[in-house]
């Protein structure tokens, strides 16, 4: 299993269509030979899955699960919108988000958890899955907040059937503070960041790499303006600054009001309950992004095979 490279597991999936665990246990089998692995899944009864793995699935859902002090959001794709209204789809998609909560979001714990409700993995529902609705399916991630007291809110865009949709968010607040509140304070956090995608809670929690790369790009502009150096470093500074203000959620305006920074409107909250309010993470996920669709897609297949 140690001889198995990251490369070769993506390679696997990207063919069949089959998942992680699945694909490195695969690999471990046939001592590494991508063919043969294909050969051990399908008889493995990956079959299905494996025929239509070269069909790009960029649709579906996004969807949340929670449970007060905690959440999970996953990303679950088929290869059309029409399946996403499929009532046989949104309950897959609801127990795999159901699945990840309990594994604390993370994507492999959950790929090899029992299915809830039914029998086998995960995985193995996804990939039965695939022969029941006829379209490439894919469990594509997953990911989860939790606070030890307080809440994680969470917010859907565009939204299909309760709990899934285009665009889903979670926001973990922790407080003391009443739960009123700051679950509408949490709720309208969550609509904010879905609206904006900032990168980091605080400027502090941005990657450093960003920064240094925005720093060299406003550097060299500062230079190109043939401005005194003195100058030329307040004008890096202050470029600095307003990217924070795009980029970073406490320093973002508070698109609730257009007028205050999120900071700000929850230091309001926090005087109006008595107690602190501390963000400590939020994860957004937006159906699709980062998946290159190819232009011969599904459609475009049907279309083909039709003669259109």
């Amino acid at each position: 299993m140690s001889d198995i490279s990251a490369a070769q597991v993506k390679e696997l999936r990207d063919r069949t269509g089959a998942g992680m665990m699945d694909c490195k246990k695969a690999l471990a089998a046939t001592v590494g030979n991508i063919d043969e692995a294909i050969q051990w899944l399908r008889t493995k009864g990956l079959a299905a899955a494996a025929k239509k793995a070269g069909r790009v699935a960029a649709e579906g859902l996004v969807a949340v699960a929670v449970d007060e002090t905690a959440g999970a959001i996953v990303e679950v794709n088929s290869e059309t919108d029409f399946v996403a209204r499929n009532e046989t789809f949104q309950e897959l998609t609801r127990a795999i988000a159901k699945a990840a909560l309990s594994a604390a979001g993370d994507y492999e714990v959950t790929t090899s958890a029992a299915y809830p409700g039914g029998a086998g993995t995960v995985t193995e529902a996804v990939n039965s899955m695939v022969g029941t609705i006829g379209e490439n399916l894919r469990f594509r991630r997953s990911t989860g907040l939790k606070v030890e007291k307080g809440m994680v809110a969470h917010y859907i865009h565009s939204t299909v059937v309760p709990g899934m949709g285009k665009i889903a968010v979670l926001v973990a607040l922790e407080s003391e503070g009443d739960a009123g509140k700051l679950a509408e304070l949490g709720k309208q956090l969550a609509m904010h960041v879905a609206a904006t995608s900032p990168q980091s809670v605080t400027v502090a929690g941005l990657d450093p790499a960003v920064v240094e790369r925005e720093r060299k790009v406003y550097s060299e502009q500062a230079k190109e303006s043939g401005k005194p150096d003195n100058i030329a470093a307040k004008m890096v500074e202050g470029r600095l600054r307003k990217f924070y203000g795009e980029a970073v959620l406490m320093e973002q305006l508070f698109v609730m009001n257009n007028e205050t920074k999120v900071e700000k409107a929850i230091e309001e909250v926090t005087q109006e309950i008595g107690a602190p309010i501390v963000v400590t993470g939020f994860a957004r996920f937006a159906l699709g992004e980062g998946i290159d669709k190819r232009e011969d897609d599904f459609v475009t297949e049907v279309l083909a095979a039709q003669g259109n």
